[in-house]
């Protein structure tokens, strides 16, 4: 780099009020205070970092300075003006309060306020992030900033006002400066390109524009970057993305499409090429986030707003325009909480990307059965009222099967009245009929018929009490489902870590345990392996074989019973039944106590004297029946 080379933001610097972008309200106000030559003794300049408060303050120091001033259209060749612009510390002291803070940098400045002025007719002390003064320095510099010298002005900036001290806040004017509009940015940004010969679209003016929050500084750096890109091709918005760590807009639409048409699986692949290109979740989900307020504000906002309120260009806002009618305004309100919720989590957490995951599963299944008419349908029905018929249609997840027959309500007795119309009775299945078309049921408790690996599956993840834990189960494939073994598989290892690591699969295996009704179920959670397909399919042929081979084993228990109540009833008729039934009920008793055993049914047993509790313990007895 050429040792002469002078960064754009320096070298495009204003020297004039005129040349100051945006701060209409600023430069109308100084310009007349220059010319009615009402000069106050201090200013104090606040607003966002690089709105151009330092550079007013030279503005105007150089207007009241200029041998032919005071002006508002400084020369700029005079001695005093350009030791302002090469910051030749003069008769214009420029300070940086944050490494001059203390009460002994204030009472050097104090020291040097009684000395002429060289060049001009002031001597402007320019302080820096004021702010950053500590409180003895503040006061030290009190009883001066209220009654300096005559040819003495102070110019403070800050991007702080609240810490500032009310009583140096009432000693000065106040100048706030706003936020610079992204139009104002990409006018003085085209600008500076044609100057400097750059090749840049628009769109990425626009990127940049909207990336520096309204401050001229920051856009006008990375300008500066970008024109290194400019030699060679066009610099794109593209270009912009990728150099500011931002996802291409494009993306992001391909995004949400999928977690409108709750499609997680299809979210979930797309999540993890933008990760594994290098973003990380935090900034993934706060580009979501960004979009999804762009959606918003385009379904909620006048069109001559949009380029303006959302930044993006003709194109990106007509996508959103086509993609807002899919959508009710809280459902997104609902998805900007949801993902505000999830970039909290991720702050927080060690594992950021198992977060971003179970965020976007998340995210894919909140727009479904969330409209406003669905839920005052519900309402409507749990009350008994009518259903509105106004119902926007929609696509619903038949449910396989439910644990209770919908319940259907009496139809209202009509009062005996010849002029009134009597309605025709409705048989239940059409009354459940037209509900489901009507409007979307509530959700409900589902147990899925068959023996199929899929049914087995879902009946499985019903026992799954932790939403994180199913959430991530969705993402599996279930090989073998018995109460042998449990079989599922991941895609990657990662996933795999993420059950076998945590305490996932303990809540995977106390799930089998509740579906099969047994303890410690076999769990297998690794890799997808060549044979699957085929082991599969014998767990759905083992599975729909389960009644037919538990039938025999009734039949034989049934047999088992019959034959033994025959042999009991023989025994009864010759006697023996109750001569061994005597023996084997009180063997214990006779051997081990002369006393005899009385049992009190449905009662806990007594002892009653210390030989008899003696004996009991001794031979390990009871007392039965």
């Amino acid at each position: 780099m050429s040792e002469n080379y002078v960064p754009l933001y320096r070298k495009y610097r204003p020297q004039t009020l005129d040349k100051l972008v945006g701060q209409e309200h600023i430069k109308k106000t100084l310009k007349s205070a220059i010319e009615l030559g009402k000069i106050a003794h201090a200013f104090l300049f606040t607003g966002p970092r690089g709105t151009g408060k330092t550079s007013t303050a030279r503005i105007l120091a150089k207007s009241l300075n200029c041998k032919n001033g005071p002006t508002i259209n400084p020369c700029g060749e005079c001695e005093s003006c350009k030791d302002i612009t090469n910051t030749v510390p003069i008769d214009v002291i420029e300070i940086d309060a944050a490494s001059n803070r203390k009460v002994e940098d204030t009472q050097n400045i104090l020291e040097k306020i009684q000395y002429v002025p060289v060049h001009g007719k002031y001597k402007i002390y320019i302080i820096d992030e004021v702010h950053m003064l500590t409180n003895h320095a503040f006061n030290a510099l009190l009883k001066t900033l209220e009654e300096p010298p005559e040819n003495v002005i102070f110019i403070l900036a800050t991007t702080e006002v609240h810490k500032v001290l009310d009583t140096i806040k009432s000693r000065c004017q106040r100048f706030d400066f706003r936020r610079i509009t992204t139009e104002d940015i990409v006018k003085h940004l085209r600008y500076i390109s044609d100057e400097e010969k750059i090749n840049i679209s628009d769109d990425a003016l626009y990127a940049i524009a909207k990336n520096s929050a309204g401050g001229m500084r920051d856009s006008i750096s990375l300008l500066d970057q970008l024109s290194l890109l400019g030699a060679s091709k066009q610099v794109t918005a593209e270009d912009v993305n990728a150099i500011l760590g931002r996802i291409s807009f494009d993306i992001l639409h391909s995004l949400s499409e999928k977690i409108i048409a709750s499609s997680h699986n299809e979210a979930i692949e797309i999540i993890n090429e933008i990760y594994n290109s290098g973003n990380e979740p935090l900034q993934i989900l706060t580009n979501l986030a960004e979009y999804f307020k762009n959606l918003l504000v385009v379904k909620n906002c006048r069109t001559e707003l949009l380029p303006e309120l959302t930044g993006l260009n003709e194109q990106q806002i007509e996508k959103l325009v086509n993609q807002k009618d899919k959508l009710e305004t809280q459902q997104i309100v609902f998805l900007l909480e949801r993902t505000n919720y999830y970039i909290k989590e991720i702050k927080l957490s060690t594992n950021q990307q198992l977060w971003l995951e179970i965020g976007i599963i998340d995210l894919a299944n909140m727009t479904e059965n969330t409209t406003l008419m669905d839920l005052s349908n519900r309402v409507r029905a749990l009350e008994g009222g009518e259903v509105s018929i106004q119902t926007i249609p929609r696509q619903i997840k038949q449910p396989l099967a439910q644990t209770e027959p919908p319940v259907t309500r009496p139809a209202p007795i009509q009062p005996k009245d010849s002029n009134v119309e009597q309605k025709p009775k409705v048989q239940p299945e059409q009354s459940v009929i037209k509900t489901e078309q009507e409007f979307t049921p509530p959700p409900m408790s589902k147990k899925p018929s068959g023996n199929d690996i899929k049914t087995l599956w879902e009946v499985l993840l019903s026992n799954v009490s932790s939403p994180p834990t199913k959430a991530l189960l969705n993402l599996a494939t279930p090989v073998k489902i018995s109460p042998e073994e449990v079989i599922i598989t991941f895609k990657n290892e990662k996933l795999i870590s993420q059950i076998t690591g945590t305490n996932k699969k303990d809540i995977l295996i106390q799930a089998a345990n509740t579906m099969f009704n047994q303890q410690n179920s076999v769990v297998h959670v690794r890799l997808p392996l060549a044979g699957d397909e085929a082991l599969a399919s014998q767990s759905d042929a083992g599975s729909s074989s389960v009644k037919s081979d538990t039938t025999p084993l009734k039949s034989d228990t049934q047999e088992q019973s019959i034959k033994k109540k025959s042999e009991i009833t023989s025994k009864k008729d010759s006697g023996i039944e109750k001569n061994e039934t005597l023996h084997t009920d009180n063997i214990k008793s006779v051997k081990n106590s002369e006393n005899a055993v009385i049992e009190k049914k449905h009662e806990e047993p007594r002892f009653a004297s210390d030989q008899e509790k003696m004996v009991l313990d001794l031979f390990d007895g009871k007392f039965i029946e």
